[in-house]
C-alpha cells in the first residue's frame, strides 16, 4: 500500500498557481487529497479489504433510520413517545432479520404475537 500512495505522491504535478492570488497556500488537488485521506486511513483500507465481510459504506444504517425519518415528515411527529418506541422497535426487529437473511413472510407473515412481544418489553 505504501509503494501505490508514493508512486501516487510521485506523479502528482505541483498545484499550479493562479493569477488572482500569488500569494498564501496554493490549492491541493482531489487526488491528492484522497492520497492524504488513504496514508492517514492505510490500516483501515487495508482491513476493508483483506474482510469482505466489512460493509464497504454504512447505508444500511442509513437506510434503517430513513424509514423513521420520513413517517415523521409525513405526519410532522409520532404522536407519543411509546408510538415511536413501537415503531422503532418493530422496524428494527424487522431490519435485523432482513440482514440475518430470515424471509419476512415466508408461508405467511409473522405471527402477531411476535410484534406484541416486542412492544411489552
Amino acid at each position: 500500500m505504501r509503494e501505490i500512495l508514493a508512486a501516487g505522491y510521485a506523479a502528482q504535478p505541483p498545484p499550479a498557481l493562479s493569477a488572482a492570488s500569488r500569494t498564501g497556500r496554493r490549492k491541493q488537488s482531489k487526488a491528492k487529497n484522497l492520497l492524504d485521506a488513504l496514508l492517514g486511513r492505510a490500516e483501515q483500507v487495508l482491513t476493508l479489504l483483506d474482510d469482505l465481510r466489512i460493509p464497504f459504506t454504512n447505508n444500511l444504517a442509513e437506510r434503517d433510520l430513513r424509514l423513521a425519518k420520513v413517517q415523521q415528515n409525513i405526519s410532522g411527529t409520532f404522536r407519543s413517545a411509546a408510538g415511536a418506541t413501537a415503531f422503532c422497535r418493530i422496524r428494527s426487529y424487522l431490519s435485523t432479520m432482513q440482514k440475518q437473511g430470515h424471509a419476512l413472510c415466508s408461508d405467511g407473515c409473522l405471527p402477531w404475537s411476535t410484534f406484541t412481544d416486542l412492544l411489552d418489553t
